[in-house]
């Protein structure tokens, strides 16, 4: 069985206290995204990087910020900013594969099933930014795919909602991702498989 880790949106967006989009914990976070790519770094398993980008003009947004039907004037993630650059602490590894996204999960426009079916990978691991968005859209899409699921829970970030915090979103989506999409564990649970 082979097994790659992606590393969804570790993105300035989420871990700039400036942005309006940080993640309370993005500090954390980005520690316990780095010793799961060392991790596999160390047994050479394949890691994907794959950030969330729009073009200047929005003519790839599709729905993406108007899913109440309103167009939005402004939109996050657009290509050439700051935000959507990688955090500065987020290990890159040489040879690391990266990709752009426009949509939640990571599979929609890309190439990367193509790319994990050629490595043959049939398990992912991951982490990355929001909890409760792409990297929950990209394990219920991967397990639609035939792929078996970890999701690192604490390897996640994600602002809250208006009712709910950082860690009340992890156990809430960790809840949904258990009974039936993926298996759930923390960094350190996932680290002490060997």
């Amino acid at each position: 069985m082979a097994t790659a880790l992606l590393v969804i949106d570790a993105q300035k967006v989420y871990t700039d206290p400036d942005s309006e989009l940080y993640c309370g914990d993005a500090k954390g976070t980005i520690t316990r995204i780095n010793s799961l790519v060392l991790r596999f770094q160390d047994k050479k398993q394949p890691i994907f990087l794959i950030r969330h980008v729009h073009k200047k003009d929005g003519s790839d947004l599709g729905r993406m910020f108007d899913y109440l039907g309103e167009e939005e004037e402004d939109f996050n993630f657009k290509e050439g900013t700051p935000e959507v650059e990688y955090d500065d602490k987020l290990i890159r590894p040489k040879g690391v594969t990266e990709l752009t996204k426009a949509r939640y999960s990571a599979f929609v426009r890309t190439e990367l099933e193509k790319m994990l079916r050629k490595k043959s990978v049939d398990r992912l691991v991951i982490c990355g930014f929001m909890t409760n968005f792409c990297c929950e859209s990209t394990a219920r899409d991967a397990h639609d795919r035939d792929y078996f699921v970890d999701f690192v829970v604490d390897a996640t970030g994600t602002p809250g909602t208006e009712t709910r915090n950082e860690g009340e979103i992890r156990n809430i989506v960790g809840e949904f991702m258990k009974t039936g999409i993926a298996r759930v564990m923390t960094t350190e649970e996932y680290l002490k498989q060997g």
